[in-house]
């Protein structure tokens, strides 16, 4: 055997990816999500096409309803109805898998486990050594939690992915949102993308003139000196965008180029949501 083919042969280490390295690529895919959510809102699909005021009333509905309902069935039938949404707007099945669903079971899980072991109720299992009854009730009521978030959220995420940002938050007006509220989620927006840019930028020149790695101190004295350079950008940026706006006529509205006209489909859409927001109320209330 050759040395080339025994340094084939032997098992390669793969280099650790230094913070620097692994901040840049955090960084990186933040803003690459975020431009799939963009690309994603202009696509051809069903919710893309609704006047966006629709959409937010239309969401906001069916997310009362999925927290209001007390049967499983009835939530069930709003998940498989936003599941429905999500196929026809052509949002990919793993894009709703990673955002939201398992980050919610995640979090809502941790939540929703003790009450199996702490509601009063008919014991159905023992926890093996610690001996702690499973509850009939803790799990019905830990079931009914996961389900009402995983389905409210899943809605909420729908209108986000397929509907740009700026539509969103003219949308709120609809519902008398306080201008003061919608100037600073937009510019909340804004800022993300903006620091997220220079922060990008901070760090791939910092790895340009790093030789070696660093060590754990360097490590976090850099991730500080990072944090600091950021807060005082973003203090200066914000005193310098604001005195352009004012310049440029900025009086507290947000205006966009884009004007809101109610179609036929659109009002179809509204009364759509309404019909099956009403129905799972009324169905919940009865049973």
């Amino acid at each position: 055997m050759t040395m080339g083919e025994i340094r084939r042969a032997a098992p390669t280490r793969r280099r650790r990816k230094s913070f620097v390295e692994r901040t840049i690529i955090g960084l990186a895919e933040a803003m690459e999500q975020s431009l799939y959510a963009e690309e994603l809102a202009h696509t051809d699909g069903l919710l893309q096409k609704i006047d966006p005021r629709v959409k937010v009333v239309g969401m906001l509905a069916l997310l009362v309803a999925a927290a209001l309902s007390h049967t499983i069935g009835v939530i069930l039938g709003l998940f498989a109805g936003a599941l429905l949404l999500a196929r026809l707007s052509q949002v990919p099945l793993r894009t709703l898998v990673g955002r939201i669903w398992v980050p919610v079971l995640l979090f809502t899980g941790v939540l929703a486990l003790p009450a199996i072991f702490t509601t009063p109720g008919q014991p159905i299992a023992h926890l093996p050594l610690l001996g702690w009854a499973i509850t009939a009730q803790g799990v019905s009521g830990a079931t009914y939690l996961i389900t009402r978030v995983e389905t409210a959220a899943t809605f909420s995420l729908l209108l986000i992915l397929c509907t740009p940002w700026t539509h969103v938050l003219k949308a709120l007006r609809v519902l008398q949102v306080p201008v003061v509220g919608v100037v600073i989620l937009g510019m909340t927006y804004r800022y993300i993308f903006l620091m997220l840019q220079i922060a990008r930028d901070m760090f791939e020149s910092r790895q340009s003139r790093m030789v070696g790695r660093l060590t754990g101190p360097d490590q976090r004295r850099l991730a500080g000196a990072s944090v600091g350079v950021l807060l005082s950008k973003s203090f200066t940026l914000s005193n310098d965008i604001y005195m352009a706006m004012q310049s440029r006529g900025f009086r507290g509205e947000v205006y966009t180029l884009d004007e809101f006209v109610m179609r036929r489909s659109d009002w179809l859409a509204l009364a759509g949501f309404a019909l099956v927001a009403g129905a799972a109320v009324i169905v919940d209330f009865r049973f």
